[in-house]
């Protein structure tokens, strides 16, 4: 655990004396990357955030506005409804979807313009039916 620092040291000579304490020590010795290049960072400032998520296998569709991960979510709904075994589940997921589209609508546009209307939920069902 690290001393506080003192009340008239500034900050930066506080954590300056940490790290050259620590190297005296050698805390710093033989850590993972030590002697190697930073790695070039390509991209945009967010390529970290977006490098991260997939490391963990997330998804990255929550990130996007709803202009963007609406359409997306329409286009895999085929596939999300295929897993399930009740109509009645398939319109409730239909029905969520299109209250988010029309919620979408409502609210000040974020990213590019949405344009797509709300899913039938009679095509949606039917769809539903002739894949089962």
């Amino acid at each position: 655990m690290t001393e506080r620092k003192p009340p008239a040291m500034p900050v930066e000579d506080w954590v300056e004396r940490q790290i050259r304490m620590a190297q005296e020590r050698g805390d710093l010795d033989d850590l993972p990357g030590a002697g190697k290049p930073i790695p070039n960072r390509r991209g945009g400032t967010m390529e970290w955030v977006a490098q991260k998520l997939r490391g963990e296998n997330a998804d990255i569709a929550a990130l996007l506005p709803p202009s963007l991960a609406l359409p997306k979510e329409v286009a895999d709904l085929p596939a999300r409804l295929t897993k399930e075994q009740s109509e009645q589940r398939v319109r409730e997921i239909v029905a969520d979807l299109n209250a988010r589209i029309a919620k979408a609508h409502r609210e000040p546009q974020v990213g590019p313009p949405l344009r797509m209307g709300p899913v039938v939920v009679e095509e949606a069902v039917e769809s539903w039916r002739a894949a089962r």
